[in-house]
């Protein structure tokens, strides 16, 4: 899988353009970088890795933090966003333990799983909001980015495209009258 066409099956999952699509495809070489570094801490990279993880938790199949989702955010945030959704960015991942302490008095990382899914469950109402309303001036919301990058992080990584989807190193020949059983995988390939 090329990443034109990761970017756009996370875009088709997601409704919309991915944010920072255009360093994506260009070679992530983002103009001016902007101040990230402590994105890749990692005590930062286990936090983006826990809300990343609350996001597509572990089931059957292995979650986020399994894909090293958290490291994932970090190497996109500083290659691939413009400075100023860097900027929005790692502000974001602070307002996430805010909205968590507001509600539950508890850091996001102290909170239980049901509490961590309701507070981003909020967020992501908040961004769906925001986004139908934003002017193309606007910021972009942080939630929408961290989304984002979960699902692309996620389903571009080694775990995701093998263990989440069907996987098929070599595909075969064309059968567009292959059949489908419900709850069948969607395929990735490579």
């Amino acid at each position: 899988m090329n990443r034109r066409d990761a970017i756009g099956r996370v875009a088709l999952l997601m409704g919309g353009a991915v944010i920072g699509a255009e360093f994506f495809v260009s070679g992530c070489k983002s103009p001016v970088a902007g101040d990230v570094k402590d994105l890749a801490k990692p005590e930062t990279i286990a936090y983006m890795d826990e809300v990343a993880e609350t996001i597509l938790p572990r089931t059957s199949t292995p979650g986020a933090k399994d894909a090293k989702v958290g490291a994932f955010m970090n190497v996109m945030v500083r290659d691939c966003y413009a400075p100023e959704d860097q900027k929005v960015f790692t502000e974001g991942l602070g307002k996430i333990d805010d909205a968590t302490e507001r509600k539950y008095s508890v850091k996001f990382i102290k909170a239980d799983a049901k509490q961590r899914a309701a507070v981003l469950a909020d967020l992501d109402k908040e961004a769906a909001a925001y986004n139908k309303s934003k002017k193309k001036e606007d910021p972009n919301h942080f939630y929408t980015m961290v989304k984002q990058l979960t699902l692309l992080g996620y389903f571009t990584s080694e775990e995701g495209c093998t263990k989440a989807l069907r996987y098929l190193p070599i595909p075969g020949k064309f059968d567009g009258n292959y059949p489908y059983k419900k709850g069948d995988k969607a395929w990735a390939l490579a």
